[in-house]
């Protein structure tokens, strides 16, 4: 497993900032790692690593790049506010059209086989939910997607398999959250909610307090079992 950064030029002669984790063995099935609202830091980086380790290239666009602030943040309490700043104020049309712009780079490279996923956590969550409906991957997969109950008229748009994880005791994913995704897109081929009755918000990320491993090794069991589905 190689790991490196490297820069993805857009249609508009530009060029934004991504994490490439590349498998032992290739062409490999591609995951593209979608971060939280703290950017492209080491945890996530990390689990890119994870996939790579697993044999999977995997990539992790800086969807931040056009913000105000782009770098990754910490996780300590004083850079909370800021964090949620840039994520609130971030134009999910414009994340699309970079997601596709990744999709399309990690079809376009020799390691890749052609199929490439979308995992993402948190406000990631969001935007795999996105990737799934409007950027045409083969497989997506959110952890504790912020606000995905404001897109379920894209459902019918999603073509691909789609697992939606939620802890239970999420403070930033309230139970209503999680029931109105649950009732949109019931009956929907293809699409699972999962659901983890003890656990809370970043319950994959073991940096955090809320770090659950059983809950983490479930979630990641499920979702590996999806990507070497595709």
């Amino acid at each position: 497993m190689t790991g490196t950064m490297l820069a993805i030029s857009t249609d508009a002669a530009r060029a934004f900032d991504a994490y490439l984790a590349r498998p032992s063995a290739e062409p490999a099935a591609a995951v593209m790692v979608l971060h939280d609202m703290f950017g492209m830091n080491e945890p996530i980086r990390a689990m890119a690593d994870h996939y790579a380790a697993s044999g999977f290239a995997a990539l992790v666009p800086n969807l931040f790049w056009r913000s105000r602030i782009p770098q990754a943040l910490f996780y300590d309490d004083s850079q909370h506010p800021a964090a949620w700043e840039r994520l609130k104020a971030i134009d999910l049309d414009v994340v699309t059209t970079d997601m596709r712009t990744a999709v399309q780079w990690l079809r376009g490279q020799t390691f890749c086989n052609g199929k490439v996923a979308a995992v993402g956590f948190c406000g990631g969550g969001r935007w795999a939910y996105l990737a799934a409906a409007r950027c045409g991957v083969d497989a997506a997969a959110a952890l504790y997607g912020l606000g995905i109950s404001q897109h379920l008229g894209e459902a019918a748009n999603v073509r691909c398999p789609l697992q939606l994880h939620y802890g239970l005791k999420d403070q930033h994913v309230p139970r209503a959250e999680i029931d109105a995704v649950a009732a949109g897109v019931s009956g929907r081929a293809g699409i699972e909610v999962l659901l983890y009755p003890e656990a809370g918000h970043s319950f994959a990320n073991p940096v955090r307090p809320t770090y659950d491993p059983a809950a983490a090794k479930l979630a990641g069991e499920r979702i590996e079992a999806m990507l070497r589905r595709m």
